[in-house]
């Protein structure tokens, strides 16, 4: 893919070290950003999540960009938070809070960005890779990646983005089957439940979604711009039922089924949240 500058100066960029900002060619006012951790499958770490919870105001406050498309570099979207980051959280009052107010900037960011998002879900999302990916206008993916939310697999509740949107997106039984188990579900699954707007085979992923970002890019400004800010108090009447399912994962977050859940994926196991549970009983 083609990449060049025209009429958008990427150094305002510059601080965002974790993320890749580029601008395909012939796409004026869009802009491109990449999770850039190809190694660790673009995992969030405490700096990737800090720029995802910083960088669409900067994009909003940036007239020079009609359209945003986010994507992963590599095989993946985002493979979740990185283990090491998430072991810093586990019982920690203090990175609890900074997390969660990141977190809730994340989703909240997203919306109130005028500037229309689309995602080019390329490989698996899960975590807070997903909730970019999901919070997305148009979200584009791959018909065989594998997305979850994965939280209770984790042994915390679904906090980051799912209560706010996934029953707007799928249907409240299917929010309810997915969050409840953690079930993965591929691409075509997602488009034929309604959590995404298009699947599409592996190699027309990235193609689609530029389709999708010069045709928002070269429309209306105000009018493209007030179409989602208007569309989008669907998503901000949630935000009461958001800030609880936050606040919920992180204090489990504080408790021991978030210990076993990360031990057991370190260990490549199965969790057994009820003796976890009972060892903090008796302890």
């Amino acid at each position: 893919m083609p990449i060049v500058t025209t009429d958008i100066d990427l150094s305002i960029y510059e601080q965002y070290t974790r993320l890749r900002f580029e601008q395909p060619a012939d796409a004026d006012g869009v802009l491109l950003i990449t999770l850039d951790d190809p190694e660790k499958y673009n995992a969030t770490d405490g700096a990737m999540h800090l720029q995802l919870s910083r960088v669409f105001r900067t994009i909003d406050d940036d007239e020079s960009v009609r359209a945003v498309i986010v994507t992963g570099a590599g095989r993946a979207f985002s493979a979740g938070g990185d283990l090491d980051w998430i072991s810093e959280q586990v019982g920690d009052y203090a990175q609890t809070i900074r997390v969660m107010r990141e977190a809730g900037d994340i989703v909240r960011t997203m919306i109130d960005c005028d500037t229309p998002i689309v995602s080019a879900i390329n490989g698996v999302a899960v975590g807070a890779g997903l909730a970019v990916a999901l919070m997305a206008d148009v979200s584009i993916i791959n018909e065989t990646a594998k997305l979850t939310d994965g939280h209770i697999r984790l042994g915390v509740g679904a906090g980051d983005h799912a209560v706010a949107i996934w029953p707007l997106l799928c249907g409240m039984a299917k929010a309810k089957y997915y969050l409840l188990t953690a079930d993965f579900l591929d691409g075509a699954e997602a488009e034929r439940i309604g959590l995404v707007s298009k699947a599409v085979p592996a190699d027309e992923v990235f193609d689609t979604a530029l389709g999708v970002a010069r045709k928002l890019a070269a429309g209306p400004v105000d009018a493209t711009r007030m179409t989602k800010r208007a569309l989008n108090h669907w998503i901000r009447q949630a935000l009461p039922n958001f800030e609880a399912s936050l606040a919920y994962e992180m204090l489990n977050f504080l408790g021991p089924d978030a210990a076993e859940g990360l031990a057991a994926l370190k260990e490549k196991r199965a969790p057994d949240f009820h003796r976890a549970a009972d060892a903090d009983s008796n302890s």
